[in-house]
């Protein structure tokens, strides 16, 4: 397995819907494998298989990679779901598809997370903070949906990132 390219917007493959997986099917181990070592080899904490071109609902997510973070650690989860969300707050916010741009977005500082383990346990796991964010964002990947989809003015919230 490998890092693969991130697909960077406008591509097609990032507004598409996503299938669920099994984490029977022979593939999947294959996929989480190629997202892990893309991950490492970003500067992201997060991904979601459509950003590999694997429309799949599989997402990875560490946000102990980002100083001063610790949530779950590594986290696998095929199928995802949020069932819970409160908090409501606006938060800037970029995406590794959109490496030029970050954006204001309404997020919530709570979640509770359902999936399955690629080793077909169910997991839920109850989020907050920077987590929380980064599986909201993640988990809209899955749907076709990007952070810029969620900024209410493209004039006033949307900024092109300094390098």
């Amino acid at each position: 397995m490998s890092a693969r390219s991130i697909l960077l917007y406008p591509d097609p493959a990032l507004k598409a819907k996503t299938a669920q997986v099994s984490p029977t099917n022979p593939d999947v181990a294959a996929i989480v494998q190629d997202m892990l070592d893309t991950l490492k080899a970003s500067p992201g904490v997060a991904l979601a298989a459509p950003q590999i071109g694997q429309l799949v609902q599989i997402i990875v997510v560490d946000v102990s990679r980002k100083k001063g973070e610790q949530g779950h650690g590594l986290v696998v989860l095929l199928n995802p779901h949020i069932l819970q969300q409160d908090g409501p707050r606006m938060i800037r916010e970029g995406c590794l598809s959109v490496p030029d741009y970050t954006g204001n977005v309404l997020r919530y500082e709570r979640t509770i997370v359902q999936g399955i383990s690629p080793d077909g346990l169910p997991v839920t796991l109850v989020t907050s903070g920077f987590e929380a964010l980064a599986f909201q964002h993640e988990l809209d990947h899955l749907d076709g949906t990007l952070f810029l989809d969620r900024i209410a003015s493209l004039s006033t919230d949307l900024f092109r990132r300094k390098r």
